[in-house]
């Protein structure tokens, strides 16, 4: 069994401020991590960033936002990063500061 959690509450906070469309994508998204394990998801949900970052691609009505995790021991993912991107790359210092909160975990 999987579970998703946020890395603390200011990540919490990010991902609750996401647009409700946004918002019910990540929550669906969570809910096939919690049902299924990250091995049922596939892109156009998942795709990898570098090192052990990931993130999970989110659209809809509002424009578009990305949650970056990783995956910690005992089949748990952690949210580290919400935002709602304006770029089509994604932004060097939102990597940058999911890495710095990563290395919380440690």
């Amino acid at each position: 069994m999987w579970t998703v959690e946020f890395v603390s509450e200011t990540a919490f906070a990010e991902a609750e401020a996401l647009p409700d469309d946004l918002g019910a994508r990540l929550t669906r998204i969570v809910d096939l991590i919690e049902a299924n394990g990250l091995v049922a998801l596939r892109p156009p949900y998942v795709r990898h960033l570098e090192d052990k970052l990931w993130e999970i691609r989110l659209s809809g009505k509002s424009g578009i936002a990305r949650s970056i995790y990783v995956t910690a021991s005992g089949r748990r993912v952690v949210i580290l990063r919400t935002f709602v991107k304006k770029t089509q790359k994604t932004p060097r210092r939102e990597i940058e500061l999911a890495q710095a909160r990563a290395r919380i975990l440690k």
